[in-house]
């Protein structure tokens, strides 16, 4: 008894992991399927990164961070043999889906997720958000404290409104020369 109907053909499906362990799983599932003779029925593994700035003793960085922590996509054709190799692979704690039953992933689902993992722009890690009171701890405006008015984690700036003279002015900033007063 097949697990699906396989003439439903290839689709992506989502496997959970242990989170951390998804690049492990992919090099563990890509070489079960070498050694099980597997190449007709699962085709693609991959696990869904973005590259992302991050900011770390005031240096920025470019990073690949997982979209989906714990889970990895496989391409395949579900089959009773497939979805035993798949299941039995070492982390892999199971199919999203409804009990045994995998659920492929919507054709438009997997669109956004190949968007954004395909983005050629990096975006930004920051934990500032629009009305944050921050205090400019480099640059001309140095000690100076502003409202966050704007946030564009693509080019990891942020606009600041400061105070000069008793007229609010608009700063612009790199994420890395603000610190979120507490």
């Amino acid at each position: 008894m097949a697990k699906q109907d396989s003439s439903l053909g290839r689709q992506w499906y989502v496997i959970h992991t242990y989170s951390g362990y998804e690049d492990s799983v992919r090099k563990s599932l890509e070489q079960r399927i070498e050694s099980m003779n597997m190449q007709d029925y699962i085709f693609e593994v991959i696990v869904p990164k973005e590259k992302v700035v991050t900011v770390k003793a005031g240096k920025q960085t470019i990073v690949d961070k997982n979209l989906f922590p714990g889970y990895v996509l496989v391409n395949m054709i579900v089959t009773d043999a497939s979805w035993f190799v798949v299941r039995n692979t070492p982390n892999v704690t199971g199919f999203v889906g409804s009990g045994t039953t995998p659920v492929p992933v919507l054709p438009e689902e997997f669109g956004v997720i190949q968007r954004r993992m395909g983005a050629a722009e990096p975006t930004a890690e920051i934990k500032l958000k629009v009305g944050d009171l921050v205090t400019i701890k480099e640059g001309p405006f140095s000690n100076y404290e502003g409202t966050v008015s704007e946030v564009n984690p693509t080019k990891a700036k942020v606009t600041v409104m400061v105070s000069i003279f008793d007229r609010e002015t608009p700063v612009e900033l790199d994420f890395s020369q603000v610190v979120l007063k507490v």
